[in-house]
C-alpha cells in the first residue's frame, strides 16, 4: 500500500477535502490520509509515498523531517531542499534571463543589525548605499516588501524618498526589496501543478480579503495562452510541483509579481468554490501520479531546469 500524506497547520477545508477527494478515486494499492509524525530517526523512511508539505515553511522541524523523508524515497510536494534556498529576490533574478517580464527590483540591507553582528560584520557595504541610484532605477510611487516569506505581512507602498525612509526605519532586521508599482489593468493568481496544470484567477488585490477572487474582468484566447506560457515557464525553471504566479497586465504585458508561492491559499472561504474544487480535484490527480511513478529508496523530487542545467555544465569536467 502506497499512502499519500499531506503536512498541514491550521488549515483545515483542503486538507480534509484533499484526503477525501484521493480516498474517493478508489486506486487500488492508494491511500491518502494526514500526516502522523512520532518520531524521527535519521536515514529512516517515513512510511510515505509522497506528502505534500503546506506548512514547513513556518515549522523548521517540519522540513527536516521532509528532508530526511525525501532522502529515503519520499517524492515531497514541494522538493524541501530547493524551498529551503529559494527567495523572492531570487525569483526576480532568474526571470531576468529567462525573457519573464518583472517589475524593476533591488534588495537591501536590513535596518537594523542581524543578531550577533555588528557594524564590523559590514566593512564591505558602501555606506551610504548609493540611494539616489536606488530610487532613479525603481521609482516612486513603489512596494516595500520582504525579500522571503509569503502573505501581505510587512509591505508597504511608498510614495517618495521620505515615505521609503520612514517605512523602512519600522523594518528591523527585515532584508527588505524595494520594487516598481505596476499600475495594472487586469491582475492574476495561477495556480500551477504538477508543471503542467493551470488554473488562471481573475484576481483583485485592491479589494478586500475576502472579495479578492470577484473581478469584472478576465481573459481572452490569447492572453490565456501568453500567461500560461508564462506561468508553465516560471515553473519548470523553478522546480514547484504546487504554486502560484500573480500577474499584472499593463498595456497587454504581463507582469510577474509574485511567484515564489509553494503553499498557496487553497481554502474555500478564500479562493471560492470552482476554484476550491479545481485545486482539490487536480492536486489529488497529481498526488496519485506522482505516488504511483515512486521508487522506495530513489530520489522522487521534482528538480527544476535551472538546477538541472547547472548540474548538467557540471558533467562536463
Amino acid at each position: 500500500m502506497k499512502k499519500i500524506g499531506i503536512l498541514n497547520g491550521k488549515e483545515r477545508s483542503f486538507p480534509e477535502a484533499f484526503v477525501e477527494r484521493v480516498n474517493s478515486k478508489n486506486i487500488e494499492g492508494i491511500i491518502a490520509e494526514p500526516v502522523k509524525i512520532d518520531k524521527i530517526m535519521q536515514g529512516e523512511g517515513s512510511g510515505y509515498a509522497v506528502i505534500i508539505d503546506r506548512i514547513s515553511q513556518d515549522v523548521p522541524f517540519y522540513r527536516a523531517y521532509l528532508k530526511n523523508a525525501a532522502l529515503c524515497g519520499t517524492a515531497v510536494i514541494n522538493n524541501p531542499f530547493w524551498w529551503s534556498a529559494d527567495e523572492k529576490f531570487f525569483n526576480n533574478c532568474l526571470s531576468t534571463k529567462i525573457n519573464i517580464p518583472v517589475p524593476k527590483t533591488v534588495i537591501l540591507p536590513s535596518n537594523s543589525l542581524p543578531v550577533d553582528t555588528t557594524g564590523d560584520s559590514f566593512s564591505n557595504l558602501a555606506y551610504p548605499l548609493d540611494w539616489e541610484g536606488i530610487f532613479n532605477y525603481v521609482g516612486f510611487p513603489a512596494y516595500m516588501k520582504p525579500f522571503a516569506g509569503g502573505g501581505w505581512k510587512s509591505v508597504y507602498k511608498l510614495t517618495d524618498k521620505q515615505d521609503f525612509f520612514e517605512k523602512h526605519n519600522q523594518t528591523g532586521e527585515l532584508v527588505m526589496m524595494l520594487q516598481e508599482e505596476i499600475i495594472f489593468d487586469e491582475y492574476y493568481r495561477c495556480y500551477c501543478i504538477g508543471g503542467k496544470y493551470v488554473r488562471i484567477m481573475p484576481y483583485e488585490p485592491r479589494n478586500p480579503h475576502a472579495l479578492r477572487y470577484i473581478a469584472d474582468f478576465k481573459p481572452d484566447e490569447e492572453r490565456t495562452s501568453l500567461m500560461t506560457d508564462i506561468v508553465l515557464r516560471i515553473n519548470h525553471y523553478l522546480g514547484y510541483d504546487f504554486n502560484t504566479v500573480e500577474l499584472a497586465l499593463k498595456d497587454g504585458i504581463p507582469y510577474a509579481i509574485d511567484f515564489c508561492n509553494p503553499a498557496p491559499d487553497a481554502e474555500r472561504a478564500s479562493v471560492g468554490e470552482e476554484n476550491f474544487e479545481w485545486v482539490v480535484e487536480t492536486a489529488a490527480t497529481f498526488a496519485i501520479e506522482k505516488a504511483l511513478e515512486q521508487k522506495d529508496g530513489q530520489d522522487n523530487l521534482t528538480w527544476g531546469e535551472y538546477i538541472k542545467r547547472s548540474a548538467a555544465k557540471q558533467k562536463l569536467f
